[in-house]
């Protein structure tokens, strides 16, 4: 969950200063400049991330925009590309303008976004863990112009205890894996550049009709235990998941369920199913590849065969916090995400390894035969009696029937990268679904 704190605000030019010391824990704000600004600030003396084709230089522009392109620009992918040119280093015509709401209990942000008018602003920019970031979006989507509210850029400052979306974004720029100070440093640089990357967003829908959106990730099992049950030392920062993992080490559990994927690698010869009428009056993007969760999955989808678990996880990015580097196999495809679980048998040693390698990404050299790895587009998870809980984005959820599907290139994010995206093509080695 967010944490929460009162917030200072600064208006001044962020391209060419820092934050003030002790600046906006768990905020958001609305930046606007002008509809054509030059590049971020005056940056000479600023380190940036080297990207290809030149510093600070999109990887193409059909994958990447600038801050201050239209939200027409924005829809329309590729046409950003038209929009006028900008060049680094040259001062901004005038200051930003920043206006910050400083959400008081949970679900403010959401409220808030709700009802802003968001043609004043540029950008939204959420400084606090995950868990804000999930409102805001969730948020946006839950407005009657969502098409165009989504569209609107966003930039995640990190100040909680996890901040794995900025750790993501800071790994995509090829910057060094940090935390607290540092981390917070590279994504405000980020944001003074001001390109943008387009990122997945995965669509949920659970049995009792609920329909959300993560930006991140879903967890059950162990590490939703861990995320949920270790809130009691958030004062702790990024060691409250230590604390939390030796404590659930202790008293392990086992998870029973039904899981079911559909793989990236079957996607590009099947074409959905045409959606139901309920789906179809439904807000938000279409689900083309999810059925009724009262009906079987299709027959192209694969079902795990185990139904004792120890955690399944979706995610979306590289990281899971800011030292726990879960998916070092690349970046994600467009409409894809990393799925893995960890079946029943495990011995603590093992999965004790596993957690401290992950902080490098070293956890895949085990080949451990109970863990699970496999990119996918779409999933189905049963818990049998209602046991355990649901993490999504750090926020709880209540066990029940869930699906969701990765909608592509969906939410704008500022930040860009070095690594393109890979093909939907699953990595070299193990088939999907086999021991990894």
């Amino acid at each position: 969950m967010p944490e929460r704190a009162a917030p200072r605000a600064w208006s001044e030019d962020l391209a060419g200063r820092s934050p003030p010391q002790g600046a906006v824990p768990d905020s958001a704000s609305a930046v606007s400049s002008p509809s054509d600004p030059a590049a971020a600030g005056d940056d000479a003396g600023a380190s940036t991330a080297p990207a290809p084709g030149g510093e600070g230089d999109p990887l193409s522009p059909h994958r990447d925009a600038r801050l201050g392109s239209t939200d027409k620009e924005l829809k329309a992918g590729a046409a950003a590309a038209g929009s006028s040119p900008t060049a680094l280093g040259t001062p901004w015509q005038r200051e930003l303008r920043v206006e910050v709401m400083d959400p008081e209990r949970r679900n403010h942000a959401r409220e808030l976004v709700q009802v802003e008018e968001l043609g004043r602003w540029d950008a939204l920019v959420v400084m606090s863990g995950d868990g804000l970031m999930h409102e805001v979006v969730n948020g946006l989507m839950e407005r009657p112009d969502w098409e165009t509210a989504i569209r609107k850029p966003l930039c995640s400052l990190p100040a909680g205890s996890g901040n794995a979306l900025a750790a993501s974004l800071n790994h995509y720029a090829g910057y060094e894996q940090v935390t607290n100070e540092d981390l917070l440093t590279n994504c405000t640089l980020l944001l003074c550049r001001r390109l943008l990357a387009p990122m997945n967003l995965l669509s949920l829908q659970t049995a009792s009709g609920l329909r959300l959106f993560s930006v991140l990730s879903l967890a059950w099992g162990f590490i939703a235990d861990v995320d949920l049950e270790s809130e009691k030392f958030r004062r702790l920062g990024e060691m409250r998941f230590t604390l939390g993992t030796f404590l659930r080490l202790a008293a392990l559990r086992v998870y029973q369920g039904t899981l079911a994927y559909l793989p990236a690698e079957r996607v590009v010869s099947q074409v959905p199913a045409p959606p139901s009428v309920e789906r179809q009056d439904q807000q938000g993007p279409t689900d083309a590849h999810l059925v009724p969760l009262e009906e079987p999955v299709p027959p192209h989808w694969t079902v795990v065969p185990e139904q004792d678990f120890v955690l399944v996880l979706a995610l979306l990015h590289s990281h899971l916090g800011s030292e726990m580097f879960a998916a070092p196999m690349g970046r994600c495809a467009a409409g894809t995400m990393h799925l893995f679980y960890v079946r029943a048998g495990v011995s603590r040693a093992m999965l004790l390894r596993l957690f401290l390698a992950m902080e490098k990404g070293r956890h895949m050299d085990y080949d451990c035969p109970y863990l699970v790895y496999v990119p996918v587009v779409a999933f189905r998870l049963e818990p049998k009696d209602g046991k355990g809980v649901f993490a999504v984005d750090g926020e709880l959820m209540v066990s029940e029937a869930v699906q969701g599907q990765v909608h592509p290139d969906y939410i704008w994010m500022a930040g860009g990268c070095m690594e393109p995206p890979p093909s939907q093509k699953p990595q070299q080695g193990a088939p999907p679904g086999e021991p990894l």
